[in-house]
Formats: structure tokens, C-alpha cells, sequence
């Protein structure tokens, strides 16, 4: 399907909430939780991205924004994605993948040495996630979900042998609130 992949604009707020309302077939949910991280200090609007087609306007969307890890270092800034809907109309076409590699790519080139995610171990793993766990990353996961789940991909900038990211993933409010 033919998409450019580009930052949100303002204007696009009720497309995108359309979409992951679409997309996650749930009352609006996720949807508040991109308008509270929108108007949170953790926002980040180059990492908010949308699958815009020629023809149908915004068809997909992902975001990158801040999270924090504590660690016995103490807490830091990490990156974490979430959400990533496409319509699904338009699901199966490679936007999700198309997506996902943008939003990893930017994060790479801001100097993340990783991001964390919540997602489904059968199809993130294709783009570089793996469980979080055996690197010592701690992700709270609802009950239904499979410790797989807890996935992280490391960038560039990685630094193996530190400690700082090491722990408890702590998730920002608006994030949480869906808990």
C-alpha cells in the first residue's frame, strides 16, 4: 500500500484517534492515553508517526515517547512505544511494519539506546525486540498477557555493560492509567 510515513500534524488528532480507536476496537481508550502523553512532558512530536495514503488521509500511527527506568542507579529517561494501530481496513499491507521501522530508526538517530514495549512476541521480533526480562528490564504486564510480552530493542548507542537500565520499567500516567 502506498503510504508516506511522517510526523503528526495538530490537525490530524481525530484521524489518529479514529484509527487507534479502529484499531484496537475498544471505546477510546487508547486513544486517551495519545492525547495524555500529547500533553505530557514526554512527548515527542517527531516520534509520533502517521501512515498518511494519497487517497484516505491517516490509515496508520505509532508513537515513541518517554518512559523511565528505576534502577539501583536511580531513575532515567528511556523510549517506549506504544501505541501502533493501522485501520483495519488497511491491516496486512506492511504499515505496522513500515511504522515500527521509522519510529526505531528516529529513536536510533535521537541517541535512545533502546526502547521498550508491551506487544505481541509474535510479531515484534521481526524488527529487533526480544524479551525484555533476561536483560534485566522489568515490564508490568497485565495478567492475560505472556512474559514475552516485556520486549525491549536495542539501538546503537546501547551500552551493555552499564547498569543505569537495569530495572522496573515505570510507565508515564497516562500510560499507567490504562493498567
Amino acid at each position: 500500500m502506498d503510504v508516506t510515513i511522517r510526523a503528526e500534524q495538530p490537525h490530524e488528532a481525530a484521524a489518529i484517534e479514529a484509527v487507534v480507536t479502529a484499531a484496537f476496537g475498544d471505546t477510546g481508550e487508547v486513544a486517551r492515553m495519545v492525547a495524555g502523553i500529547r500533553a505530557s512532558d514526554l512527548y515527542r512530536p517527531h516520534l509520533a508517526l502517521v501512515a498518511d495514503h494519497p487517497s484516505d488521509g491517516v490509515v496508520g500511527f505509532v508513537m515513541v515517547s518517554g518512559a523511565t527506568v528505576r534502577s539501583a542507579d536511580g531513575d532515567a529517561p528511556i523510549a517506549m512505544l506504544s501505541p501502533l494501530g493501522v485501520a483495519p481496513t488497511c491491516q496486512r499491507a506492511g504499515i505496522g511494519g513500515a511504522l515500527v521501522r521509522a519510529a526505531l530508526t528516529r529513536a536510533d538517530v535521537d541517541g535512545d539506546p533502546f526502547v521498550v514495549l508491551e506487544g505481541s512476541p509474535a510479531y515484534y521480533p521481526r524488527f529487533g525486540f526480544e524479551p525484555a526480562a533476561p536483560h534485566g528490564i522489568r515490564i508490568h504486564l497485565p495478567d492475560w498477557a505472556p512474559p514475552e510480552a516485556a520486549q525491549v530493542a536495542f539501538l546503537t548507542r546501547h551500552d551493555p555493560t552499564a547498569t543505569w537500565w537495569r530495572g522496573e520499567v515505570v510507565y508515564p500516567p497516562a500510560v499507567a492509567a490504562l493498567g
